[in-house]
């Protein structure tokens, strides 16, 4: 077992929180700067830098903002399609199907 995996979502969020701002130190931008760029308050970045918490939208403006959505791949990539299935099929499906008792 890796050690994100025995990390709980709170010590998830901090870990994520000090990486964005290595980022932001990394490439010398002050928290003012960032928070302009990104649409968001001083405030509200700060608290996603302590990792305390913050939306789903606030996470991906700050990585917009730094340069860093391609790290949205490694996250949650696409899934492969192969060529055939999607013939087959026709249409992505909107759903997952539900699983039998």
């Amino acid at each position: 077992m890796n050690e994100e995996q025995s990390m709980t979502p709170l010590e998830l969020l901090t870990e994520v929180g000090s990486r964005l701002k290595a980022q932001r130190l990394q490439r010398n931008i002050p928290q003012a700067d960032l928070a302009d760029k990104a649409g968001v308050g001083e405030r509200t970045l700060r608290q996603l830098e302590n990792g305390e918490g913050s939306t789903l939208e606030t996470y991906l403006r700050v990585l917009k903002a730094l340069g860093l959505t391609s790290v949205l791949d490694a996250v949650a990539p696409p899934p492969p399609v192969s060529p055939m299935a999607a013939l087959e099929r026709g249409t992505e499906p909107q759903r997952a199907s539900r699983k039998s008792k």
